[in-house]
């Protein structure tokens, strides 16, 4: 059965995953580094992980499994939860798929060269209301191609 599993912190669209996964009746694990509010519900459980680079990420990567949905902005766990058969979609909507995953290592692998060498990059632009409007496109669509997967 489908599940959701949120790369918590910092994620700017929790309570819309909330919605969707009550809408279908799936569990939703949001794992952090440190205490996250979330709503009183069955369907919803918290993990804190041990702070640390890749903690979080190397926890949901362990139990991501085909038919599980992955809400994370971190390219390299999308790409370690696509290998695991799940799906991964990022908080703008853009949904990592196995033709997309090597174009956006090496686009980050290519930011982290240019960032090291002291460039200032700019960083990412701003979260806007469209990107949330994608993001629950994609989650919605992301749900009905798993469960047809099931079948």
């Amino acid at each position: 059965m489908t599940q959701f599993f949120i790369d918590a912190d910092a994620c700017p669209v929790k309570d819309e995953t909330y919605k969707v996964a009550a809408r279908y009746g799936l569990m939703t694990t949001v794992v952090s580094n440190s205490f996250i509010q979330i709503p009183p519900s069955r369907l919803i459980a918290r993990m804190i992980v041990d702070a640390g680079p890749d903690v979080a990420d190397d926890w949901i990567a362990e139990r991501a499994q085909p038919g599980d949905i992955v809400v994370t902005n971190d390219i390299p766990l999308a790409d370690r939860v696509l290998k695991a058969g799940a799906a991964a979609i990022a908080p703008n909507g853009r949904a990592f798929t196995a033709d997309s995953i090597g174009r956006a290592l090496a686009q980050r692998s290519i930011m982290e060269h240019i960032r090291s060498t002291g460039e200032i990059t700019g960083g990412p632009k701003p979260f806007a209301p469209a990107d949330r409007s994608r993001f629950l496109q994609a989650l919605d669509e992301a749900v009905h191609r798993e469960r047809r997967k099931a079948r």
